[in-house]
């Protein structure tokens, strides 16, 4: 992925960092030259962006006025140039980029021209998609391959720093998206987030092996006693999630298969993965964990173990009948209220919130349960019994 610091590594003739060096680390996914309003219509998150102060189109008034709204939009970094080189850059313009961290660039009108920088930003960009496009494929190939043979993991192993002789584990990071009116741009902002996901992952003590394939991300890492990659992915995800551009649009949640000290079995990691996907809204998980495991599944992973649930779907029909009898007959979500209520840690408040119910509503279906299954809700034994068939029967039914 490319930088605004790649960016200024390039050390153009006439381009100089001039403020907000503490965002260098921002991601730029391409250029745009700042010429038609409304800006929203015709800039994506992550263009670099580049104004000329020529007097007709914009001052440095003009400038210092919509800086602001392109920081707001979401853009990597600004370069401005002056035409015929009248004026310094003001002390306001600055201001307004170290207070945001946003990286602004000097352009002399003699220096390198905008269209050089569109260039080198370009060649850039198509680089950097070339070398991951070269480790996924070594990762494609390590998973659904042929011919994992010695000769393939020495290779791999002496040309990205991994040690095959200790465990792997495959994660699939998985992203729950909401589409608003202008797809296009939602589309730009899903590719933001996935730049910013695999600088993150870059960036990481433990370097992992990344790739995008299809509509997810998937890593490889050493699966260490410590944990501490999957302590760091959880840090990353959660932080990414809560950037003001994502919040309540894009969500992520990764996804590990079982650590194999086989090469060969990585793709079986993958696969352990990919079966709980369709599960992990239904895992317990009270804590919102943005990494879960195949491990997460605890005593119900043995459900798979065979094809004949008769057994045990028979005794949760029975068990959840009038629970369930009660919910198609009135139209309620007794079950999922239940299922909530022990979610959220048998807290009142984040459940009536977690269901965008009152609380008296909250209450009267937890009364309503309590008759029905003719057991109070702190009877444990009798709660926790039918958590479990709720939860079998999803887990089963998914």
């Amino acid at each position: 992925m490319t930088t605004c610091e790649d960016v200024n590594n390039l050390k153009l003739d006439g381009m100089k960092l001039i403020a907000g060096e503490n965002g260098l680390h921002r991601a730029v996914t391409w250029s745009y030259m700042v010429q038609t309003k409304p800006y929203k219509d015709h800039m994506n998150q992550g263009n670099f962006a580049m104004i000329v102060v020529d007097y007709v189109r914009f001052s440095f008034e003009d400038v210092e006025r919509d800086f602001p709204e392109l920081i707001e939009l979401g853009i990597s970094g600004l370069a401005i140039s002056v035409i015929n080189d009248m004026e310094k850059i003001p002390d306001s313009i600055i201001k307004i980029a170290n207070d945001n961290n946003m990286p602004l660039f000097f352009i002399r009108w003699e220096g390198a021209s905008f269209v050089d920088v569109a260039q080198s930003i370009g060649m850039l960009i198509n680089e950097t998609t070339y070398q991951n496009k070269r480790t996924g494929d070594y990762l494609y190939n390590l998973l659904f391959g042929y011919e994992i043979n010695h000769k393939y993991i020495e290779k791999i192993s002496g040309q990205f720093g991994l040690d095959f002789t200790n465990p792997y584990r495959v994660g699939i990071i998985v992203v729950d998206r909401k589409y608003g009116i202008n797809l296009e741009q939602d589309e730009h902002t899903y590719e933001y987030y996935g730049d910013s996901i695999y600088r993150e992952v870059m960036n990481m003590k433990d370097k992992p092996m990344f790739m995008r394939f299809l509509n997810k991300f998937v890593l490889l890492f050493e699966a260490k006693e410590s944990k501490q990659t999957e302590k760091d992915l959880e840090k990353i995800l959660k932080e990414i999630d809560e950037r003001p551009q994502f919040k309540g649009k894009i969500r992520s949640t990764c996804i590990l298969g079982n650590a194999y000290r086989d090469p060969g079995k990585y793709g079986v990691s993958y696969q352990e993965a990919k079966s709980l996907i369709p599960k992990k809204d239904i895992l317990p998980n009270p804590k919102r964990k943005k990494v879960l495991s195949i491990s997460s599944l605890g005593i119900y992973k043995y459900l798979f173990n065979s094809g004949n649930h008769k057994e045990i779907i028979g005794y949760c029909d029975k068990k959840l009948n009038k629970l369930e009898e009660y919910d198609h007959a009135n139209g309620t979500f007794l079950e999922d209220t239940l299922l909530a209520y022990y979610m959220n840690g048998f807290v009142a408040g984040k459940t009536a919130e977690a269901l965008f119910i009152h609380r008296n509503s909250l209450q009267y279906r937890l009364s309503k349960i309590e008759e029905l299954i003719d057991a109070p809700l702190n009877d444990y034994m009798e709660y926790l019994d039918l958590i479990n068939c709720i939860l079998v029967k999803k887990l089963i039914y998914s």
